[in-house]
């Protein structure tokens, strides 16, 4: 079965979120587990997010949350690092109480002059993480475009950061067809080079979740600018195959794209069984 689904909002709580993803025929969703524009620790409602992952069981509904914006696995210095990880720690203990697959987060940026520098900073915030987490839910780490930063574009990178990290059983990706589009990674249409590497790399095995969106820019062009699902440069054609790989079969495809022209997602969403019903 192909999940789809879109972000949602859970102003109205966790369970409420779950519950508005089944009512609209989701069979997946995505969440912030708190502001996204801040790393304050959050002390959440356990009872409603107990409630979320029973309905979720119930209703076999998959979740995935996602880190706040100024989340920096890359942070320089034990203050800014610190910080991140207790952020990163509190984001974990709420997907799991929600019963959520995991927490999307990004490599971040490095602005210093050695990269490996930045690099051994990614590995060590996800070591600090991950040495203090016994949890079921997990880091899943996202493939960048390339915009603000030049690491994270590359399945080799990811591969080779999960590998040298102290518990890479607690690590796994997500996938993002803008960001795979704007950095080259994938040219659309049905490109195998980047499935033979991601299989090569035991990556594709590894992936939890897929970002689902269109881009507004050309291929290469390292802007992550979203377009709604058949309406951008990827176009209907790549996104169709993209969705029906047997290699993520099962993985929850979420859009993080503009609404439809009458501020619903329903056309993208339709879209997408369509085509997922067609594999």
């Amino acid at each position: 079965m192909v999940r789809v689904g879109r972000h949602l909002s859970i102003r109205g709580g966790y369970a409420a979120a779950a519950k508005e993803a089944y009512s609209g025929g989701m069979q997946c969703f995505q969440y912030f587990p708190k502001n996204p524009r801040s790393l304050t620790i959050k002390r959440f409602d356990r009872k409603d997010a107990a409630r979320c992952a029973d309905f979720c069981r119930e209703h076999d509904l998959k979740s995935i949350a996602h880190t706040p914006y100024p989340t920096n696995l890359a942070a320089e210095g034990d203050t800014a690092r610190q910080r991140v990880v207790e952020s990163l720690l509190n984001d974990l203990d709420i997907a799991d109480s929600c019963g959520s697959i995991g927490v999307v987060v990004h490599f971040g940026i490095y602005k210093g002059p050695e990269p490996l520098q930045g690099y051994q900073s990614i590995i060590q915030s996800l070591n600090d993480v991950t040495s203090q987490w016994d949890g079921g839910a997990k880091l899943l780490i996202e493939i960048q475009s390339g915009e603000h930063a030049f690491m994270g574009t590359t399945f080799e990178e990811l591969a080779q950061i999960r590998k040298l990290c102290q518990r890479p059983e607690q690590l796994s990706y997500c996938l993002d067809t803008c960001h795979m589009f704007a950095s080259g990674m994938w040219q659309g249409a049905e490109d195998l080079k980047w499935i033979e590497t991601g299989e090569r790399l035991e990556v594709l095995g590894e992936i939890a979740a897929v970002h689902f969106n269109d881009s507004l820019f050309p291929s290469g062009s390292r802007r992550d600018r979203h377009a709604p699902v058949g309406k951008g440069y990827i176009g209907e054609e790549a996104m169709q195959w993209m969705l029906t790989l047997p290699q993520l079969k099962d993985v929850p495809f979420v859009l993080e794209t503009p609404p439809d022209e009458d501020g619903s997602y329903e056309k993208q969403l339709n879209l997408m069984r369509e085509w997922g019903s067609q594999s």
